[in-house]
This record gives structure tokens, sequence and C-alpha cells, in this order.
């Protein structure tokens, strides 16, 4: 028996493969400090849970629901939008919650790109924008991100480019793994290069919060966004409910209606539980909940994180938003792992290696924040235990 040929074109995510290793690790007694995955520690806001618990309880809140998703998840979703990015969707038609933006990247591409067209994939990106495009036939195309413009696209280098098969564009700001911040100019660009050149701009917009105090920026704040453009957002990082797997996708209303097309052979709809209480955390989140969960802790944690990046002789931009810090190794290593490799086997945490995100990451290591101050801070000593 032979698997798809599909299986021959990915490997077993970084992530899945080595928290195998950690966890053998683990069993042999070494308490190894994960500093790798950005999965929020913390609890969603108090009404949400109770929120989830009420409906739960409900006799009649456990059939299949619509997989377009309930008319008050839509409707907080559209306010959520207008609230916090001043932009105006439609709930009805212009918004589709998602089980998470993972599923949306596999919906998204299936509705807008054939087998063997291309897609234009950031390096150093998300490796999900690459395995999904691979796994479902797509070419993936990468274009450049470099530190010394900001982590921005160089649009002058994109117009060189043959981008004649290019079906859709992945973009991510604020940017994982860098931290590079959201820009209007950013997003002018990229939608008049949409248009220029008839491709799909995809937002994924999930750390808009994290660390970040300025204005709330989306790429549907652009006049005519809306005709070229999808955003992803998530409730995974900015409302600490990565495990609820919820998500949205926003656009025109025909964009929405072709994802929806896919979506509704794929899956139903997510229990009404979870829909009617990230409703009610969309709704009820105070700006000083946001405050405190999306900047306050994350700015206490960022502080021993830069420790560790100082302790380890890297150098990292102090602007960068997000729950990671995203850091260039000493140039005595001859490649990031022989540094990795060394934080997990001596000082016993781990932190991953920017070569999974692609080319131009191969001299960067990313921290997560994601951590209690207390395990960021026994991670601090066990790395300055170490000579470096």
């Amino acid at each position: 028996m032979k698997p798809a040929n599909r299986i021959n074109e990915i490997q077993e995510y970084y992530f899945s493969r080595k928290l195998k290793e950690v966890a053998q690790l683990n069993a042999q007694g070494l308490d190894i400090i994960s500093l790798a995955i950005g999965s929020p520690d913390m609890p969603p806001s108090q009404q949400t849970i109770e929120k989830l618990c009420e409906v739960a309880k409900q006799s009649d809140a456990h059939g299949y629901q619509p997989t377009m998703g309930t008319p008050e998840l839509r409707e907080s979703m559209a306010n959520f939008y207008k609230k916090w990015y001043g932009v105006d969707i439609n709930p009805a038609t212009e918004i589709q919650p998602l089980i998470g933006s993972k599923e949306g990247i596999l919906h998204t591409t299936l509705a807008f790109v054939n087998p063997g067209e291309e897609v234009l994939v950031p390096n150093p990106g998300y490796p999900t924008y690459t395995s999904l495009s691979k796994i479902l036939g797509a070419k993936v195309v990468n274009y450049n991100l470099r530190e010394d413009n900001g982590w921005q696209p160089d649009f002058d280098e994109l117009e060189k480019m043959d981008l004649t098969n290019v079906r859709l564009m992945w973009v991510n700001y604020p940017n994982m793994p860098t931290g590079g911040n959201a820009c209007i100019e950013t997003y002018k660009r990229l939608v008049d290069f949409a248009k220029k050149h008839e491709i799909i701009v995809v937002n994924d917009n999930p750390y808009s919060f994290i660390l970040n105090e300025g204005e709330k920026l989306s790429i549907l704040q652009i006049p005519g966004a809306k005709d070229c453009c999808i955003e992803f957002n998530s409730m995974s990082k900015a409302f600490n409910m990565p495990g609820w797997r919820v998500g949205l996708c926003a656009s025109n209303s025909t964009f929405i209606s072709w994802i929806l097309k896919i979506k509704s052979n794929i899956d139903s709809g997510t229990f009404r539980g979870i829909q009617l209480a990230a409703a009610e955390a969309y709704n009820t989140n105070s700006e000083e909940w946001h405050q405190e969960y999306n900047v306050n802790v994350y700015r206490r944690r960022r502080d021993i994180a830069e420790d560790i990046m100082k302790t380890l002789g890297c150098e990292f931009d102090k602007q960068q938003v997000g729950m990671f810090l995203w850091g260039k190794i000493p140039e005595k290593y001859s490649n990031v792992e022989e540094l990795t490799e060394r934080v997990l086997h001596e000082a016993r945490v781990f932190i991953t290696p920017g070569l999974i995100f692609g080319s131009n990451g191969k001299r960067y290591v990313r921290i997560s924040l994601c951590a209690k101050d207390e395990k960021l801070k026994t991670a601090l000593d066990r790395i300055k235990a170490i000579e470096w």
C-alpha cells in the first residue's frame, strides 16, 4: 500500500516532531522549559467561560449548527471590526467564522487556486502557508522579507517577478515570526499591487493586540481593499482561546460566498456554546482587559525574554510586537541549530530555530512569551549558568 503523492510533498510539522523529542527528555526527568510555541497560557475572560457553561446546560444547544455561523457570532465579529479597526462589515454577507485560521488557509486556497497555479508566500513566514499550498497542488513562490526593510515586502523586487500565474499572496501583519508591525503604507501598496496584478492578498492578522498600544490596523481600512483582499483574524491570541478554534475571514460578499461553498462541503458549524461564548468575548472584553492580558502581562515577559536574548549574544529590534521575540544569532555559530540544540540539551530550554520559517530565518531564533514569569526567569537562570 502506498500513500497519496502529496504525502511526499511535505514533512511532519516541526513542532509535532520536536515535541516528541522534548517529551522523551521530560520522561528522563530533565524538565524542559518550552519557550517555543505561541499558545497563550492565560484563560479567557470570566464572562466568556460563564457563557459557555450556560449554553452547554441548555438541552437544545447540542445539535448541528450552521456552517456560516450563528447570527450572534457574525454580528459580534462585525461589531469587533467596527469598534477596534473602524471597518464596516456586513455581518450577513461579508464575514465567515472559521475553525481557526489554519482552516481558513485551507478553504481559501481551495476556493481560489487551481492545482499548478502559484501562491506568493513570505520568507520567513508561517510554515502552514507553504505546507497547505503544497498539499493542494499549488506552486509556492517565495518573496523576501528582510530585517533592513523592517520585514516589509520589497515591492520593487516583487514587480520584477513573473506574476502571470499567481492567484494568492499571503501576508501576515503584525508579522510572525519577526514581530514587524503593521503599516498603513504597506497595506496601501498591497492593495495597489493586488489590483494591478489581479492577485488576491490575504492578510493574516491575529497579533494586532499583542504588545501593541497604538492604533489597531487592518488591511480592510484601505479604500477598495475589500475588492481584492481577504483578512483573517483569530481569537487564539488576543482572547486567550487557542484551543477553542474560533477565527474569521472578512472580505466582499462574493469571496465569502466562495469560501463558504468550500467550507460547507468539508465541515459543520462549531458547537453552539463555543459560538455564543465567542460572541460574548467579542462584545464584552473591555479595553482594560485587553490592556492587562495583551500588553501588561506580555511586557513583563518580554523584558525577561530580552535578557535571554542578550545572554545568548543575540541582537533584536526592541520595537517588534506580538507574542514572540525574534533575534539574530552571533556570527560564531555556523548555523542556528548549533545554538538551539545547545540551549535545549545544556540549558534544558526549548526555543525555536528561525530556519523553520524559511531561508531568511536561518540566522535567527524565536522565543515565545507564552510562559509564566517564573518559568521565563528559571529559563534565564539556566541559560546564564552556561558559558556561551
